[in-house]
């Protein structure tokens, strides 16, 4: 079976959904990729014929840039997006403790299906965020890189950065990746356990497709109860710790995190040229 959602492409097959995340020119986490998010989300929550969740980009350079920065130069985009996402979702809950972007990473982390992600590309920020919300995440050597440039941005992470990299990687790890804000390629993502494994570009494909197809060929309730009891042992992700993220990021997104923005924004971040070495871009030291 396939099918399309704006910014979506997705195909089901052998109890694998394989979603290529499609939403040129960047593949922003813009209102548009966050609402059909929402929807594939709820589409396949209880969809039998799902046990694994392959997402991939159809972008070479980039599976998920970062955010949009409209987030932050118009307050009202990511309110906007949010009241679109309920409108196509009248069913689905919306804690108000929490924002679009973390309401979404949490509603694709706690999927009863297994997520993968096939890392080939470059995912900052929200992407990065979105990639840790998944139950796996494999990067190809020479082209996968990520980070949290938020800093450098005026503000702080805020898709569930702050929670997911702690449990992820831990607390000194985490302080040094969010405010250091350097690019972790694949061999350093694996090192610090960002991905599961960094692997040769032209293998990366065959290993993971071959790990889905592996995982969606099992008994569903067996995948559930695996999923449950190793989510049960691991560290916690709350509500209370993301709303305490959403509280301290809110008065970030201040006149000067505007005026930054718009100046970075015509120094050529949300192009193309720009994405490539971001880093270059926002650091403030010669």
């Amino acid at each position: 079976m396939t099918y399309d959602l704006p910014a979506l492409h997705i195909v089901v097959a052998d109890g694998v959904a394989i979603v290529t995340l499609d939403n040129p020119p960047l593949n922003l986490s813009d209102g548009t990729l966050l609402s059909s998010l929402r929807r594939f989300v709820a589409q396949v929550r209880d969809d039998a014929d799902v046990r694994v969740i392959l997402f991939e980009s159809a972008d070479p350079d980039f599976f998920i840039a970062h955010g949009d920065m409209r987030f932050i130069t118009e307050p009202d985009v990511m309110a906007a997006a949010g009241a679109a996402t309920m409108a196509a979702n009248p069913d689905a809950e919306f804690p108000p403790a929490l924002n679009l972007m973390q309401v979404v990473h949490e509603e694709l982390r706690s999927l009863p299906q297994v997520t993968i992600a096939k890392l080939t590309g470059l995912a900052r920020g929200g992407g990065n965020e979105f990639l840790m919300a998944l139950d796996m995440r494999f990067a190809a050597i020479g082209k996968a890189g990520q980070a949290q440039p938020e800093v450098l941005l005026g503000i702080m992470p805020g898709g569930g950065g702050t929670q997911y990299m702690t449990s992820l990687v831990g607390r000194a790890r985490t302080l040094e990746l969010l405010l250091g804000t350097q690019l972790a390629d694949a061999e350093l993502a694996e090192r610090y356990g960002l991905v599961n494994r960094a692997l040769p570009a032209d293998e990366i494909d065959e290993f993971v497709d071959s790990l889905a197809r592996r995982i969606g060929a099992l008994n569903p309730e067996i995948i559930a109860a695996v999923k449950s009891a190793v989510t049960a042992a691991a560290t916690p992700i709350t509500h209370e710790g993301l709303s305490t993220e959403n509280a301290l990021l809110t008065p970030l997104f201040s006149a000067d995190a505007a005026t930054l923005a718009h100046k970075l924004l015509a120094a050529g971040m949300q192009t193309r040229e720009g994405e490539r070495n971001l880093e270059a871009l926002l650091d403030p030291m010669p």
